[in-house]
């Protein structure tokens, strides 16, 4: 990695104090030395089999239970800036009101038909240029957004490793942190091959946030989920 690599890469500084934090409500009356220790794996702009392979060497780990795996990950970069403009016309109107928390959020329970038809549904969208205009009648973009980042944490929710990479693949949502996603689908599914539980080791939704409800071609956006998953 190189040193402006390795300057520009953020996801492991932003996690650390809320890490630490944790870790002294945790453990109150141990010093830091004594916390459990850390782990940073960064994992790059990988193949899906390089992320296969990945998940099954960190299975084992994974399905040992003195071990927690936290993830890094934006949801959607949206806007000319990011060099992504998806737009969904067939979008629900109107759009959920943000924040949304676990009851609204997709879950493992749905049925993969559902999610089939979710994903469809978004993607038969296109890239905005500078000078569109969304019209009176049209989903905002941010309804857009919400849309297909839906569409993604359906997905995810399957915890079926292709079927998340094929709606990225369906909609191109930027994802920042797909890769570390794939990987740790994938050894969720090499752990869970043989279990008979039907949401074990998939990941529930807690929270989706967005930075700003985008209007303009010229706005951006950031969405934020957060989920978790239990072995």
């Amino acid at each position: 990695m190189s040193r402006a690599v390795d300057e520009a890469e953020h996801s492991l500084e932003l996690h650390l104090p809320y890490i630490h934090r944790l870790l002294q409500l945790q453990h109150p009356d141990k010093p830091a030395s004594q916390y459990p220790p850390l782990v940073p794996i960064m994992v790059g702009s990988t193949s899906a089999s390089t992320e296969r392979a990945f998940g099954s060497l960190l299975a084992p780990y994974l399905e040992d239970p003195t071990n927690a795996f936290i993830i890094s990950s934006d949801f959607c970069h949206w806007g000319l800036r990011f060099q992504y403009t998806y737009y969904v016309p067939q979008a629900p109107t109107p759009g959920p009101t943000l924040p949304l928390s676990y009851d609204s959020l997709p879950q493992p329970s749905a049925s993969l038909e559902s999610v089939d038809e979710t994903i469809e549904s978004v993607s038969a969208g296109h890239s905005l240029r500078h000078r569109d205009r969304i019209g009176r009648n049209e989903p905002a973009i941010h309804e857009s957004i919400s849309a297909f980042d839906m569409a993604t944490m359906a997905a995810i929710a399957t915890g079926k490793t292709d079927k998340f990479l094929d709606t990225i693949y369906r909609t191109g949502n930027t994802v920042c942190g797909r890769h570390p996603i794939g990987v740790i689908m994938a050894a969720l599914e090499e752990v869970t091959a043989k279990s008979e539980e039907g949401t074990k080791g998939k990941f529930h939704f807690v929270r989706y946030e967005r930075s700003s409800d985008v209007i303009s071609v010229s706005d951006s956006s950031v969405s934020y989920v957060s989920a978790f998953a239990v072995l």
